[in-house]
């Protein structure tokens, strides 16, 4: 059989930028373990998978080691993929997933505003023996749905974070966001999921649903802008309604191709 492939940066206003995923889209579902071994063969962090005929449509994200519940890189770039190269002309486009409803609102020239449920957070206690394992200085520590959130003292602290990914591979979570005040920006943040086969993310979507909330509570506003300080680089508009994040950023087409499976 064949698969259409696409590849396009996400949350990039240029080539070689943001977070690479790989966009499948299918006529019908196959078996996992054939869904599971495409996304390995890309070896990218993610690659979506959805059946453009369904409405909504459901959409699911491979790591190159697991399936995982929640990807805004890849829904933003399955988006890109429907309007720019399906001829898709819903606005917003509808999609069902393994975390509930999302929708991506079309903005024009290649941006998009990803519409998530926000993260829901508790403090942990002090001494949590993840916060050895970054080789700075953590202020709090906090817990989301599936990922652990870091305070750091600083935007030049988050830069200079050097995790021991094979001891927090061990962890009791996905992953672990590092986060500071941001110097032109609102807030940064570095993202690490070594659990899942990606060590560190270059752009991170769905870390917003968790980030944006966080610097409510800190800053006393709703609206932000946010930088993910990997070495790729990414740039973040995000907006935080009561229950929902608002994830606005841009997409560029890097590839097409046929998969023969």
């Amino acid at each position: 059989m064949k698969i259409k492939l696409f590849q396009v940066d996400a949350f990039a206003d240029k080539l070689f930028a943001g977070n690479p995923a790989a966009i499948c889209p299918l006529d019908e579902w196959y078996d996992d373990e054939i869904l599971q071994q495409i996304a390995m063969e890309n070896n990218l962090s993610e690659t979506a998978f959805f059946v453009g005929h369904e409405r909504p449509l459901h959409i699911r994200w491979f790591t190159p080691t697991t399936e995982v519940e929640l990807c805004g890189h890849a829904t933003l770039a399955s988006a890109h993929v429907l309007t720019q190269h399906l001829g898709y002309r819903d606005n917003p486009i509808q999609f069902q997933s393994t975390s509930g409803p999302l929708q991506v609102i079309v903005e024009g020239e290649g941006m998009y505003t990803l519409d998530f449920p926000q993260d829901n957070l508790r403090e942990v206690p002090p001494g949590h023996p993840s916060i050895q394992f970054f080789g700075q200085k953590v202020l709090e520590i906090w817990r989301g749905n599936t990922d652990y959130i870091l305070l750091l003292e600083s935007a030049e602290a988050v830069m200079a974070v050097e995790p021991n990914f094979r001891e927090l591979a061990k962890g009791d979570g996905r992953g672990y966001i590092v986060t500071a005040k941001g110097d032109d920006v609102d807030y940064v943040s570095r993202c690490f999921y070594p659990q899942t086969g990606i060590n560190e993310d270059p752009a991170t979507g769905s870390s917003q649903t968790t980030l944006a909330p966080f610097w409510s509570a800190r800053l006393g506003k709703k609206k932000f802008t946010a930088r993910q300080l990997s070495a790729r680089g990414a740039y973040f508009e995000t907006e935080w309604l009561k229950d929902r994040v608002l994830i606005t950023g841009k997409a560029v087409s890097y590839l097409e191709g046929v998969i023969d499976v």
